[in-house]
């Protein structure tokens, strides 16, 4: 469990967590190596039968079976732990949505009411849409900006409400504390996706929130090669978690938990270099003909600016800009001719990505207006000045095209 008194510093946690001597030593021997091994395995062998049936009693960080882990996924799953101060432990997936289905399995069950924010992630309302819904569990999405008056939509029904903060594609920022306040005082369950900020700039669980979900594809691993999720759960839940996990069989690879956890020691210097990276060129977007608007949360005029400021202690390198104008044809022209920027799902790596997004098809309980189209920018690692001349050209193609 994760020590909310533990004096470190983040960024001393990120090189040090996850690091036990037994995961990086070898038993009566002194000393041990930096980087917990690959430990690759199916079958377990015991030493007689006696010992086979002892081990049945505990198989959380015990070596029972390949699919219950190896000290490979433990130390990955041991030192997100120790990146959400009061958090019991960690559980790894095989990709975001893989932790964002168990995470709501381990709480829902057949007749009860899930509030989803109307800004999340589209496969996560998917899932709600063609899993839970086929199995009994209504779904009832809630405006992003609705903050204390959340507790108008709290009956009796309610058991978990979903938050993403900020929204991946519009970027509002919610009120993540009166959220919880609503919540607790029901005993109602609160869920967050905090892909964005990571723990490093949003330690969820110290703000009150129960369960925390990251897409470790992102920021964790940082190098777009692997797929990975994690859900880490405060004390009263993580048993429950873990429980729903291992009866889906959810794991990950020995290989893609050592390739997440050497990522994930770089995160504090990517993530400052992806920020400050990206609010450089989100100001600059802010003064160009073309741009109508930055939807950014580090921005004075993003909704949920001052909740960002409050609670966040840093942003990402994900945001979008509104284009003025012009249609589907004119926003291609933009980012078909882009020579720094790839074109593709995801974000959170090195290379800088840009997608053209249309929020209006995701959203029921609010409405989506812009003025144009919007495009969405992972900023990746870089030279701004490079990217900037690249949005530049990429913008007088859009003007020419809406022309």
């Amino acid at each position: 469990m994760s020590d909310g008194g533990d004096a470190r510093k983040p960024l001393t946690k990120l090189v040090q967590a996850g690091r036990r001597p037994e995961w990086t030593g070898l038993p009566g021997q002194p000393g041990g190596i930096v980087s917990p091994p690959v430990w690759r395995a199916s079958t377990i062998l015991y030493d007689d039968v006696a010992h086979l049936r002892a081990a049945t009693t505990n198989t959380h960080e015990r070596l029972f079976y390949g699919r219950k882990g190896t000290p490979t996924a433990w130390s990955l799953a041991d030192a997100l732990t120790e990146m959400e101060p009061g958090a019991a432990g960690t559980m790894l997936f095989p990709s975001g949505v893989a932790a964002i289905a168990c995470a709501l399995m381990a709480v829902l069950k057949p007749g009860d009411r899930l509030l989803m924010v109307d800004s999340a992630y589209d496969p996560t309302r998917s899932f709600c849409e063609n899993m839970l819904k086929p199995l009994g569990i209504e779904t009832v999405y809630y405006d992003p900006t609705i903050g204390a008056g959340i507790a108008e939509l709290l009956t009796d029904k309610v058991r978990a409400i979903f938050l993403e903060s900020p929204g991946s594609l519009t970027f509002e920022v919610q009120d993540i504390p009166a959220i919880v306040a609503a919540a607790r005082a029901r005993d109602i369950v609160t869920l967050i996706d905090n892909t964005w900020a990571t723990p490093l700039f949003l330690p969820a669980l110290s703000l009150g929130v129960d369960i925390s979900i990251l897409a470790c594809t992102k920021y964790i691993v940082g190098h777009s090669d692997v797929m990975m999720g994690s859900v880490t759960a405060n004390e009263a839940l993580f048993a429950k978690v873990r429980q729903t996990a291992w009866l889906f069989g959810q794991m990950t690879s020995p290989d893609d938990a050592w390739l997440a956890a050497r990522g994930m020691r770089t995160l504090g210097v990517r993530l400052k270099q992806h920020q400050d990276s990206a609010l450089q060129i989100a100001q600059w977007l802010g003064g160009q003909p073309g741009v109508a608007r930055v939807l950014h949360p580090a921005f004075p005029d993003c909704p949920g600016h001052d909740l960002w400021r409050r609670d966040f202690t840093g942003s990402s390198g994900l945001f979008s800009f509104i284009l003025a104008g012009g249609d589907e044809r004119a926003r291609a022209e933009l980012i078909d001719g882009l020579a720094h920027f790839g074109i593709g799902y995801s974000w959170g790596g090195f290379e800088s990505l840009a997608l053209p997004v249309d929020p209006a098809r995701h959203r029921s309980a609010t409405r989506w207006q812009a003025e144009g189209p919007i495009v969405r920018l992972s900023i990746g690692l870089e030279d701004p000045a490079d990217l900037i001349a690249d949005l530049d050209a990429g913008l007088a193609r859009f003007r020419a095209a809406r022309r």
